[in-house]
């Protein structure tokens, strides 16, 4: 990796833990009331992640070979075209896919998994806890909720009793909660839904940028994941799983590069990857995809645990210490967790500390109910939570000043008046100068 960075050893103080990679925000100063600057702390990164530095070098140096792909005999056009394929065996590497296994090149989770949805020959099953991304695709061919139980084991054992009582084609679980962080052991789930004759998906959005994930030796048959929260933020995503279902259903899109032959009373569709990737693709994405996988791969999966889980450690603990605040959790069993915190408040408005740790202290989270609904009113007392999540970019001193700006704000309240508006809460008189884009 350019720049540089801190590894974690086991031990170190968690004071003493710095960023672990160098991300295009680093050191970044945001305007506060009041007319001061302020370094940015970035507990955003669950919703989208900046990009890694090598990654924004990487499509800056792509960029002038930009061409069509697969269409032109030129050398710009035969460069992008080797880094688009090549980019397809980097991801296909990086998740252990099978041979035979396809990547589908879309433009984020949500569309891999509308995607899948199209093409699904039967029921899918899913549990309460998913993403609207993981919910809503698949009414069209019949879908089956399954409300999680207050542990892990039970969950389970709802799973397997739902698919004992009427088959299903396929279940579809997140890998890991975009609400509490908590992982799911997807290899237990994809063996419980083989037992039952379905297929497993996997929406991989949170947890592929934690965790290494290996389809094969997990068992899983489908993996739906984004560039944005992988720290390449260029607006490419992947499907990637099992020929069969692709190449017989439908093309997701219909267009030049989907076909065969093409005649006035119908077309000859190609198979595989092709099929379902019309147009001409993004190919700065598909590098900057490819190239952050990479980049994840020289971190280490160890060191990537070890600096997420000291912050994440630093940050439940300093957030017991604030009365009146509340950790969400799924399950009771849950012993695996990502660097994701969301809390609800006993007295105020989430949404209107979130603005004010920004306003007043130039820290960035997120509140709401992060396109979870079902999942959040079953588990939440309140009706918005706010979410801080970590990454490679993280420190101890992010973490430090998030919590001390919410003991701070639980305590005191803002220091400055606040209206609450369609767009949510915002400062009465706001004097931060928004940048100048040239």
């Amino acid at each position: 990796m350019s720049g540089s960075a801190t590894a974690v050893s086991v031990g170190a103080p968690t004071r003493d833990i710095g960023p672990l990679a160098v991300l295009d925000d680093a050191g970044l100063e945001v305007p506060v009331l009041g007319g001061r600057r302020v370094r940015h702390v970035n507990l955003d990164v669950a919703a989208s992640a900046p990009a890694l530095s090598a990654v924004s070098a990487h499509v800056a140096s792509v960029l002038p070979y930009y061409s069509s792909v697969h269409r032109g005999t030129g050398y710009p056009s035969q460069a992008s075209t080797a880094l688009v394929d090549d980019a397809r065996a980097v991801v296909a590497r990086h998740v252990g896919a099978r041979l035979d296994d396809v990547v589908v090149f879309t433009r984020n989770t949500t569309e891999a998994l509308n995607l899948l949805a199209g093409v699904v020959p039967g029921e899918t099953v899913v549990l309460d806890l998913e993403h609207h991304a993981n919910l809503l695709p698949w009414e069209r061919r019949g879908r089956r909720v399954v409300v999680a139980s207050p542990t892990i084991a039970a969950t389970l054992g709802a799973l397997a009793a739902e698919l004992r009582r009427r088959p299903a084609a396929l279940v579809s679980v997140t890998g890991a909660s975009n609400v509490t962080g908590e992982v799911l052991p997807v290899a237990a789930i994809a063996a419980l839904a083989h037992e039952h004759g379905a297929r497993l998906a996997v929406d991989a959005a949170q947890l592929l940028p934690h965790r290494r994930v290996d389809i094969a030796a997990s068992g899983i048959d489908y993996l739906a994941f984004s560039g944005h929260k992988a720290y390449a933020p260029y607006g490419a995503g992947a499907l990637v799983g099992r020929a069969d279902w692709l190449d017989d259903g439908p093309a997701h899109l219909q267009g030049g590069g989907a076909v065969e032959s093409v005649r006035v009373d119908g077309a000859t569709w190609k198979t595989g990857a092709e099929r379902h990737e019309a147009g001409t693709p993004n190919v700065l994405g598909i590098a900057a995809l490819a190239r952050a996988l990479v980049e994840l791969e020289r971190l280490g999966e160890r060191a990537r645990r070890d600096h997420e889980d000291a912050l994440t450690s630093q940050l439940h603990s300093g957030l017991a210490r604030i009365a009146g605040v509340r950790v969400i959790r799924g399950f009771d069993d849950a012993d695996d967790r990502l660097g994701i915190a969301t809390i609800e408040l006993e007295r105020g408005s989430v949404g209107l500390v979130a603005a004010a740790l920004a306003a007043e202290h130039g820290v960035s989270v997120r509140a709401g109910r992060f396109c979870a609904h079902p999942f959040f009113d079953r588990v939440a007392s309140r009706a918005n939570g706010l979410r801080a999540s970590l990454g490679a970019g993280s420190s101890a001193d992010d973490v430090e000043r998030f919590v001390d700006a919410l003991k701070r704000l639980v305590a005191n309240g803002p220091s400055h008046e606040y209206d609450r508006t369609p767009a949510g809460w915002c400062p009465r008189v706001d004097d931060r100068p928004r940048p100048s884009f040239a």
